[in-house]
C-alpha cells in the first residue's frame, strides 16, 4: 500500500509539469544561493586568519605569563631567558614546522629631522620570511639574516618619515637595565601587513640587533608555526601540556580580538540571509502549491468520494511535497557546487577589509557541512510550504470539491 501510495504521489509531481517546474526553479535557485553565499563567508574566514597568523601572530605564542596585559609598555620585563632551548623544546612537537623568537621593543625612530614614536620587533628574518607569506612589500626587499644593521618599516611609518629604502635612520629605545640606548639602521625595505594600524607604527630589524639594543640575550615570545591550520587546537593542547604553568600559550585565535568580531558578524549577516532565503522558497513553493492544489480540487473530492479519507489527501499532498523538495535539493547542491567550482576558476577581486592595507581575490569555498545545510533547508522549507495548502484542500466539503470539477 504504501509502495503504491508513493508512486501516486512520484506520478502526480511529474504529471504536473508546468507547476512542477516552477517548484524546482525556486528551491533550486534557494539552495544553490546558500551554498554559494556559504562559501563566500567561509572563504572570508579562512583567508581572514591566514592573512593574520601569516603577517602577524603565527599559529601559537609562548611568552611570560602577563606580557600580553603589560608587555607591550615594558617589554624588557617579560623577557625569555634561553629562547633558543625552549624553541628546540617546540619544535618536537607534532605538526611543528618553525619555532621562531621575537623580542618586541618601543622607542623613537629618527631620519635626521624628526622623530616618530614606533613599536617594534627583533625578529630572525629568514623564518619569518617563510612565515609572513601575507607581508606584501610596497618597496626594497625583505630582511635577510646577513642584515646585521637593515630594518623594514610599515607603509605608515615610511609614509611619516618619507623614507625609502636605502637611507639611513636612528633608533633610540631603552635597554633592558633602563639605560638609553640608539643604534643606526639602513631602511631595506617597506612592508604591508594586513593590518592598517600596525603599519602606521611597525619596524622590524634583526634578532641580534634588537637584543644589543636592549642589552639582553633573550625574547619576549616564541611564535610557533604549523604544517596545517587544522591541527592549531591540538598543537595548542600539546604546547600547553609540554610547558605546563611554566609560560602562557596562546592560540592564534586568542590573539586576534578582530577576528572573532568579524566571524561574529558575518555569521549574523549569513543567518539572516538563510532567513530570507527560506522566506523566499517558502513563498514561492506556497503559491505554487496553492495553484496546484486550487487546480486538483475536483481530483481530490473524487478520491473522498470514492472512500479516501481527508488525511489521506493531506498525506499524499505532503508526500508530493516531500519528492519535489528532496529533488529540488538535489539539484540545488549540484547547481550550487558547479556555481562554486565556476566562480572560483576566476577569482572574485575583493577590497580591503575594514581597517586592512590590503586586497585580496575571494573565492566560494565547497564546504560539506554547508551543503548538508543547505540540502536539508531545501526540503525543509518546500514540505513547510504545503502544510498549510493541503489542510485546506483537505477540509473543503466533498460535494464543493467535486462540483469544481463540473
Amino acid at each position: 500500500m504504501k509502495q503504491i501510495f508513493f508512486a501516486l504521489a512520484l506520478r502526480n509531481v511529474f504529471r504536473q509539469k508546468l507547476r512542477t517546474l516552477m517548484t524546482l526553479t525556486a528551491i533550486v535557485s534557494g539552495v544553490a544561493g546558500l551554498i554559494v553565499v556559504g562559501g563566500f563567508v567561509q572563504d572570508i574566514f579562512i583567508q581572514l586568519g591566514e592573512a593574520i597568523i601569516h603577517s602577524q601572530t603565527g599559529h601559537i605564542q609562548v611568552f611570560k605569563q602577563d606580557f600580553l596585559d603589560k608587555g607591550s609598555r615594558q617589554p624588557e620585563k617579560y623577557i625569555i631567558k634561553d629562547p633558543k632551548a625552549l624553541a628546540e623544546r617546540l619544535a618536537a612537537v607534532s605538526g611543528v614546522e618553525q619555532v621562531s623568537a621575537r623580542l618586541n621593543f618601543a622607542g623613537l625612530l629618527n631620519n635626521g629631522r624628526r622623530d616618530l614614536a614606533i613599536i617594534g620587533e627583533g625578529i630572525e628574518p629568514d623564518k619569518e620570511n617563510k612565515l609572513g607569506t601575507y607581508l606584501k612589500l610596497s618597496a626594497g626587499r625583505n630582511l635577510k639574516d646577513s642584515d646585521r644593521f637593515g630594518i623594514l618599516i610599515g607603509q605608515g611609518v615610511a609614509r611619516s618619515l618619507g623614507l625609502k629604502p636605502g637611507d639611513r635612520v636612528t633608533l633610540v629605545m631603552n635597554a633592558a637595565e633602563g639605560a638609553l640606548n640608539s643604534l643606526e639602521f639602513e631602511v631595506v625595505g617597506v612592508f604591508q601587513s594586513f593590518s592598517k594600524d600596525y603599519d602606521a607604527r611597525a619596524v622590524r630589524i634583526g634578532l641580534a640587533a634588537a637584543q644589543e639594543l636592549m642589552q639582553t640575550e633573550g625574547a619576549n615570545l616564541l611564535v610557533v608555526s604549523l604544517l596545517r591550520t587544522d591541527d592549531t587546537d591540538r598543537a595548542t593542547l600539546a604546547v600547553k601540556a609540554l610547558l605546563g604553568k611554566e609560560l602562557d600559550v596562546r592560540h592564534w585565535r586568542e590573539l586576534s580580538d578582530f577576528y572573532d568580531k568579524t566571524i561574529d558578524l558575518y555569521d549574523r549577516q549569513f543567518g539572516v540571509l538563510k532567513f530570507i532565503i527560506l522566506c523566499m522558497v517558502l513563498l514561492s513553493v506556497v503559491n505554487s502549491v496553492n495553484m496546484s492544489t486550487f487546480e486538483r480540487t475536483g481530483e481530490f473530492g473524487t478520491m473522498q468520494a470514492l472512500g479516501n479519507r481527508s488525511s489521506d489527501v493531506f498525506r499524499l499532498l505532503m508526500v508530493e511535497n516531500l519528492i519535489l523538495g528532496t529533488i529540488g535539493a538535489t539539484l540545488g547542491v549540484c547547481v550550487g557546487v558547479l556555481a562554486a567550482l565556476s566562480i572560483s576558476a576566476i577569482g572574485v577581486p575583493m577590497p580591503p577589509p575594514p581597517n586592512a592595507n590590503v586586497g585580496y581575490t575571494a573565492f566560494i569555498r565547497i564546504v560539506p557541512r554547508i551543503l548538508l545545510e543547505a540540502w536539508i533547508i531545501g526540503i525543509v522549507a518546500t514540505v513547510l510550504a504545503a502544510i498549510l495548502p493541503a489542510r485546506k484542500a483537505t477540509r473543503m466539503p466533498v460535494i464543493d470539491a467535486l462540483r469544481q470539477s463540473v
